[in-house]
């Protein structure tokens, strides 16, 4: 709040004048840091004092109503509880003030920064009996009289001290210090300084206060600002004019812009996205089909010799004559037909691609309208079903911990285990019969599983991607090539009493591929 003595010499007064003679009849927090007083005024109108004792911006504030929460508040202070005020007095330049009680009692407000505190003493004299910031151990051996300060603001003691500001006066506070540097303090002969010290004084005795914005943060200053935001010479009215700026405000703003840079991550993502899935649905669009090679072999079979690996035949889509690798082990019927299956997988994945592009597309323009709507948002209530949408997966429930790292590739899913153990959770209970399993070969690493849909035989492209993965995750992830087993996780068991993340495998391939992390997807 960057308060000094001086603003505490118009706060106090004003303060007394609504309190005194009143009655406590409340003490509670709804948080950790925040003090609600509310006293019976001797007119029997409620007054409420909000401390908030926050370490990097402690403030006080006076709202005009203050309903308590049902739950998750606590009762503090009791024994103030059905006190009279009898008098407020301010100590002699210093940042704090006290409530004087029935029985000599007092309640003592210490605004020192980070270390503001709010104690209570049984007998004014003596050492306090409970205090709201238990941490602050050093608060338990204060005593009251101890904190006021006997200071002469004269020429004299000013030039003994040789102008020093901070010993001249402790408790001028920040702004009024950045006050007398701007003005050349630093740079001024010792009647000079002194005559902006004057100055300065003169300034902080007139009950205007300012609030203004200065890289990002509201201040309160006695000093006069042209820009400032809010002006006011009662000093309860200022107080609570901060609270709104530097606390609600600015926990608005900071809500805001993290919204903002939510929205600015998703849109790098998807246009990462997009522009990825256009080169590739291009790249699919200019490679012919691999069922026009299947049309081609099966229009010339009888001139295809048994056993042959490769052919020399007429493609009559380009009216030439190419090679054609044949595949060892089939017969040219058998791999037309694998081919055929290959270009109707190829079209499902285009179709899907197409699909992904066109909601990629559509988020973008969702984003480009939450981006709007927050920018031109000026309270809580305008963002509030973003926020929801931002939050619902964290204010239901707890969100599960999840064992593995997840990836999309080509619109399928990639799962990459967390740890050995993990690795073992993913097999059991996150996969199914006919996901792909994938594992670097005869080396410790990561589970990955390829998470199959319905339709969709994952392509080439997407088997190596996993397998780059996992030779990434594995102690080969430095080699120049590595060679990666997969097969169904059907074919993959957990043995009782075997080592976490080890399994039994049937059935693998092996795959031979250069290890690649998520950064180069």
């Amino acid at each position: 709040m960057h308060l000094n003595y001086h603003f505490f010499k118009f706060l106090c007064p004003a303060l007394q004048s609504e309190i005194s003679g009143g009655t406590v009849v409340a003490c509670f927090s709804q948080n950790k840091e925040e003090l609600i007083i509310e006293i019976k005024r001797r007119d029997g109108r409620p007054f409420y004092i909000r401390a908030l004792l926050l370490p990097s911006n402690p403030c006080l504030s006076f709202p005009k109503d203050f309903k308590r929460s049902k739950k998750n508040n606590v009762d503090l202070f009791p024994e103030a509880i059905g006190k009279k005020i009898t008098e407020l007095r301010l100590l002699s330049f210093e940042r704090a003030f006290y409530f004087i009680l029935d029985e000599d009692q007092a309640l003592l407000f210490k605004m020192h920064g980070s270390r503001s505190n709010i104690l209570y003493f049984s007998e004014k004299e003596n050492l306090p009996s409970n205090i709201f910031r238990k941490e602050l151990k050093e608060d338990q051996t204060i005593k009251i009289q101890g904190l006021e300060k006997d200071l002469t603001l004269t020429w004299e003691r000013f030039k003994e001290l040789e102008g020093n500001a901070s010993q001249f006066l402790p408790t001028l506070g920040k702004l009024p210090r950045a006050w007398l540097k701007e003005a050349g303090y630093l740079e001024a002969g010792l009647e000079e300084r002194f005559s902006l010290m004057t100055e300065l004084l003169a300034m902080m005795e007139v009950p205007f206060f300012s609030i203004f914005k200065k890289n990002d943060n509201y201040l309160l200053s006695l000093l006069p600002y042209q820009s400032a935001i809010a002006s006011t010479s009662d000093p309860l009215e200022a107080c609570n004019l901060y609270f709104q700026k530097a606390v609600v405000r600015k926990n608005f703003e900071s809500v805001k812009n993290q919204l903002l840079r939510n929205l600015n991550e998703r849109r790098k993502k998807t246009l990462n996205y997009i522009h990825k899935t256009r080169d590739k649905l291009e790249s699919m669009e200019k490679e012919p089909p691999p069922s026009q090679t299947a049309d081609v072999i099966m229009a010339n079979l009888h001139q295809i010799p048994s056993g042959a690996d490769k052919v020399d035949l007429f493609d009559f889509y380009t009216n030439s004559t190419r090679e054609i690798i044949l595949k060892r082990g089939l017969s040219p019927q058998k791999f037309a037909e694998q081919l055929y299956k290959k270009s109707k997988n190829k079209k499902i994945e285009f179709d899907q691609l197409r699909k992904n592009l066109a909601q990629k597309e559509m988020d973008l323009d969702e984003i480009a309208k939450e981006e709007e709507t927050i920018n031109y948002s000026e309270d809580f209530r305008s963002i509030k079903t973003l926020l929801k949408k931002e939050n619902k997966f964290s204010t239901a429930k707890p969100q599960v911990q999840l064992p593995y790292k997840r990836f999309e590739v080509e619109g399928f899913e990639v799962w990459v285990g967390k740890s050995a153990k993990a690795n073992d959770e993913l097999l059991r209970r996150y996969t199914w019969k006919e996901d792909i399993w994938l594992h670097a070969k005869d080396v410790s690493g990561s589970h990955v599983i390829i998470k199959t849909q319905s339709g969709m035989t994952p392509t080439k492209q997407v088997l190596e991607r996993a397998a780059a993965l996992a030779a990434h995750y594995s102690k080969n992830k430095t080699a120049s090539l590595a060679p990666v087993i997969y097969t169904p996780c059907k074919y993959v068991r957990k043995v009782k009493g075997s080592l976490p993340g080890a399994v039994m495998v049937d059935r693998e391939k092996v795959i031979l591929i250069k290890p690649e992390g998520p950064e180069e997807m």
